[in-house]
């Protein structure tokens, strides 16, 4: 499982954005992010560039950290 921090969510709707958004990147198998936290989680079906996961973060309005 890789994480990446999430700046600027505010409700569940901000969670079910940054979930559908890192759920559409190829090779993404799951998702689960957690607004308490700032943190999106996400397992690989297939190795999935970070910045394809900041770019995606970055488009729907979010500022991402590092992908670790």
């Amino acid at each position: 499982m890789k994480t990446v921090p999430v700046k600027g969510m505010s409700c569940n709707h901000c969670v079910a954005s940054v979930t559908k958004a890192l759920a559409a990147v190829p090779g993404v198998a799951s998702v689960s992010v957690s607004l308490e936290k700032g943190l999106a989680t996400f397992e690989e079906k297939t190795p999935v560039d970070s910045e394809l996961i900041r770019q995606a973060i970055i488009q729907i309005g979010f500022e991402p950290g590092q992908v670790a």
